[in-house]
């Protein structure tokens, strides 16, 4: 098996680096080419001798694309990525004034059970490598690099596939290397990762003096709701978790965002709105409210706008800072998890029956 060399941290590849006879400063061109997704053979000021040696033994990238599909609406580009072992993930490009913004995946698949999302389907067959992290960004900056218009990825959501702090270890692991200056150098405040609400772990996060964006997925006004469309509900009480967004608030001096997909009929009515409210006031939070994808497999509906725009204007009349999420990607299964879901389908060649669907009084 190969070495994953973009999982080391630069003291790590020093260290390997001096094991394999090369000078420290070896190891610092070539972590700043591994981050640049340069493949061994072009790595021309190492050595040949190391160079080939690095491509008998070593890894580059242990991601590489295995699809890509382009929205005519937006120029929104969906990632299919192949991992070594063959599994797939997925990661969504998204191109804003500015810059890009690349959405991607800390597991394959998840484990959280949370109703209206694809990625958990299938359920969690394992946590993502920080190298395996890092690599979807170099795959999306090879790509961009190609399209010769100067752009590449500036900022970092971990909203794909799998909950971020159920692969805690990794993950910090990730943030610490992305933000080096040899590599891609991408600062903590331009990074969100999203968490459904696993308390001590967000406790945790508070103390390592990562300062991302804690964008929280509540979508939910009370218990009884939550418990309803997220299994994590039945081990962290709301008031706990809102509570642990407090505590990072205070840790870190960044606001929260709080993540409410729309659900007919479940979540989206204006009372809820201003039950939303209520347990929000007072906090340092901006709410991100998110027309759901239909999830057919689940049964579940979106809203129609007129819902939106009074769930909107129930929680600006209550004080609540909030926005509709931007809509990117409709046209190319851009929500977590379908692109990935249906490439499994299509692979394993299942069978099937109709959908359940979506059906609205």
């Amino acid at each position: 098996m190969q070495l994953e060399l973009l999982n080391m941290n630069p003291e790590e590849l020093t260290e390997w680096a001096k094991n394999q006879g090369q000078p420290a400063f070896r190891s610092r061109q070539l972590f700043a080419w591994l981050h640049k997704g340069v493949p061994f053979s072009g790595m021309l000021n190492l050595p040949k001798d190391f160079r080939s040696r690095l491509e008998a033994e070593c890894s580059a990238n242990p991601v590489s694309v295995l699809e890509t599909v382009v929205s005519r609406l937006d120029g929104t580009m969906k990632l299919l990525y192949r991992l070594g072992d063959g599994n797939v993930i997925e990661g969504v490009l998204m191109r804003y004034s500015y810059g890009c913004t690349l959405c991607l995946s800390t597991q394959v698949g998840c484990r959280m059970g949370c109703l209206f999302c694809a990625s958990t389907l299938d359920g969690c067959v394992r946590g993502l490598t920080a190298g395996e992290m890092l690599g979807q960004i170099v795959c999306a900056n090879t790509l961009l690099a190609d399209e010769g218009k100067g752009e590449h990825v500036g900022n970092i959501v971990l909203m794909g596939s799998g909950e971020p702090l159920d692969n805690y270890d990794e993950v910090v692991r990730f943030l610490r290397i992305l933000r080096h200056p040899d590599g891609l150098n991408i600062g903590m405040r331009s990074v969100s990762l999203s968490t459904c609400g696993l308390v001590p772990q967000m406790l945790r996060f508070a103390e390592e003096g990562l300062p991302v964006t804690l964008s929280l997925s509540l979508h939910a006004p009370n218990d009884e709701v939550r418990r309803r469309i997220m299994p994590v509900a039945k081990r962290y009480a709301m008031a706990d978790v809102l509570s642990a967004c407090r505590t990072y608030i205070e840790k870190t001096g960044r606001r929260v965002i709080i993540e409410y997909a729309l659900i007919h009929g479940i979540n989206a009515d204006v009372r809820q709105a201003s039950e939303l409210a209520h347990v929000l006031r007072g906090m340092q939070c901006h709410v991100n409210l998110i027309p759901l994808n239909s999830v057919p497999e689940r049964g579940l509906c979106g809203v129609s706008e007129r819902e939106v725009r009074a769930f909107k204007e129930a929680l600006e009349a209550a004080g609540i800072s909030v926005t509709r999420r931007r809509e990117m990607g409709d046209d190319i299964e851009g929500a977590c998890g379908q692109l990935r879901r249906r490439y499994i389908r299509e692979s394993e060649k299942e069978a099937g029956g109709g959908d359940a669907g979506c059906r609205r009084p």
